[in-house]
């Protein structure tokens, strides 16, 4: 499925921020533990908005990495719920806004918003698409042995299987040894 462009980069930025959790970063530890690996994050996907840069945002977004990991084991039902109740929770009332640079998109929310609440709305409203779009099968798991990353199956033929480069190549290394393994062996 074609997302629009504010989609996307929403879309993208929940995986970013789903994967600094350890077990699916490629660190394997939290890589969102300070507020410094905050700040990183929101400025490597220009994030726009009042930021606070304090330890209680910090704990907000922490617990919005959370809940929003959980998509990636919804039913469409399921994430219908959670997507109703994000928005009604945030009261949020969408509006087609410029800004920075970018053209018309979506926001649900005031810039001044705290930081947790503009990012559970953002990806809200990303996963209105997905779901009208029927692509919560779009939501994938990484196949890599070890690696709890998500990811969002953005290629023509829907057949992408990791997270990242790095967890492919590991498995197709793997699997190159274990081949070379059983003719020597065979």
């Amino acid at each position: 499925m074609r997302f629009t462009d504010d989609t996307h980069d929403a879309l993208e930025f929940v995986v970013a921020l789903v994967n600094t959790a350890s077990g699916a970063s490629a660190s394997g530890e939290d890589e969102l533990a300070t507020v410094d690996q905050l700040e990183w994050l929101l400025d490597e996907h220009t994030y726009s908005g009042r930021r606070d840069g304090d330890e209680p945002e910090l704990v907000d977004v922490q617990a919005t990495r959370d809940r929003l990991r959980r998509f990636w084991s919804f039913t469409p039902e399921t994430a219908v719920r959670q997507v109703n109740s994000m928005l009604t929770r945030a009261k949020a009332v969408p509006q087609l806004v410029r800004h920075d640079g970018l053209d018309w998109h979506l926001h649900a929310t005031e810039q001044d918003a705290p930081l947790a609440e503009r990012i559970e709305v953002e990806a809200s409203l990303a996963f209105v698409d997905v779901i009208r779009g029927s692509a919560m099968d779009q939501l994938r798991r990484c196949e890599a042995d070890g690696c709890e990353g998500v990811f969002i199956d953005f290629s023509r033929n829907g057949s992408k299987r990791f997270c990242s480069l790095r967890c492919g190549n590991r498995m197709n290394v793997a699997a190159y040894r274990e081949r070379q393994s059983e003719q020597t062996s065979g």
